[in-house]
């Protein structure tokens, strides 16, 4: 995972602690979650995009 281990993510979750409270932190989680869960999703229709578009190209050569 990007070369972190345990103790790296342990301090980064004490950091953001110090920074946004513990109250924050939640609603925060919850963001950057969607926010992962719509760019995969994009990249997802993009993937799709470009394979329809090969098949199209591929249909139109023959």
């Amino acid at each position: 995972m990007f070369g972190l281990g345990m103790p790296e993510l342990l301090v980064i979750l004490f950091i953001a602690l110090l920074i946004f409270g513990a109250a924050k932190l939640p609603q925060i989680g919850k963001a950057l979650g969607k926010t992962l869960n719509e760019f995969k999703e994009g990249m997802k229709e993009i993937k799709t995009d470009v394979k329809k578009a090969e098949e199209s190209k591929e249909s139109k050569k023959d």
